[in-house]
């Protein structure tokens, strides 16, 4: 018998899933984006995510104790105001560390093993705001979801959110899609580029009605007072006065989660847990029923 060893060797011969050169080919791309879809989709239902509470802001806002940790480091005249701004910034990513615990212990996070999770932290999965929210949901032990991108310099996940429920993704479209379309509400902390391109497409949408509306609060009344003039894009005419009442601009974690309910935001009853560190990560177990998806 002829050897065969040339086309069991044969890169036609390997299963469709086991060829990556093919999986990567430009046809294939409806494909990888229905994959992208689907990964992210079953895993949130197979833990009974059937709601989030999603937090955007800057991956440059540091902890308290990373920002003290720069502080004592600082020498020379520029290390010091770097240090300063750390400072300045660390307010804002324990804000949304603490909002984030707030949203997760009375938004129905902590629902019992088998009941529907709603209000869920969800965010971009990086460091600074991300992280923290990430991080104050954890410290009361509830799940929390990072929906991370591919970049080319990589972005590596935050400690903080549930490994389970940890994602990755190739294309900011699918990313942007999972984001928004569990939403129950938008909180906003400080930011630049990435945190106005994610707060303008949401406001854009709830505008043209292409997504349902929901509750957003943005933290930090100085910042955005000083970055946008919300006010003199309605005084132009480039939006309705009416758009100006979307969303709310707080200070304090307790603000936002007042305007969240405020603005229709249906919190569940919180779970009889007591309220201590978390559980290490990999204790934590997902939902065995799966529930109807929301949104």
């Amino acid at each position: 018998m002829p050897d065969n060893g040339a086309q069991k060797h044969s890169r036609s011969y390997l299963l469709a899933v086991e060829d990556q050169e093919f999986l990567l080919r430009d046809e294939m791309r409806p494909f990888r984006f229905g994959m992208e879809y689907a990964k992210a989709e079953y895993a949130l239902r197979d833990w009974g995510v059937r709601s989030t509470v999603v937090v955007f802001g800057s991956a440059r806002c540091p902890s308290a104790e990373e920002a003290e940790a720069l502080a004592k480091k600082a020498r020379g005249a520029a290390e010091k105001r770097a240090a300063q701004k750390a400072l300045d910034r660390s307010r804002f990513y324990e804000d949304a560390r603490a909002f984030a615990r707030i949203v997760s212990m009375r938004g129905g996070a902590l629902a019992a093993s088998g009941a529907p999770r709603d209000n869920v932290i969800a965010t971009g999965g990086g460091p600074g705001i991300m992280e923290a929210a990430n991080r104050g949901a954890s410290e009361c032990g509830a799940p929390s979801i990072g929906f991370n991108i591919t970049l080319p310099h990589e972005q590596a996940p935050n400690p903080w959110s549930t490994p389970a429920l940890t994602f990755r993704f190739h294309y900011f479209a699918m990313r942007k899609m999972h984001l928004a379309m569990r939403a129950n509400a938008l909180a906003v902390f400080p930011g630049g580029f990435g945190t106005f391109d994610e707060l303008f497409e949401v406001l854009t949408l709830v505008q043209s009605e292409k997504m349902h509306a929901l509750p957003i609060v943005l933290f930090g009344k100085d910042y955005w007072k000083k970055v946008v003039n919300f006010a003199a894009l309605a005084e132009e005419g480039m939006i309705s006065e009416a758009d100006l009442k979307l969303f709310e601009i707080v200070d304090t974690p307790e603000e936002g989660w007042a305007s969240l309910l405020q603005r229709g935001l249906s919190p569940a009853a919180p779970a009889p847990l007591k309220l201590s560190l978390p559980p290490a990560a990999g204790r934590q177990r997902p939902v065995t029923r799966k529930p109807r998806r929301g949104g």
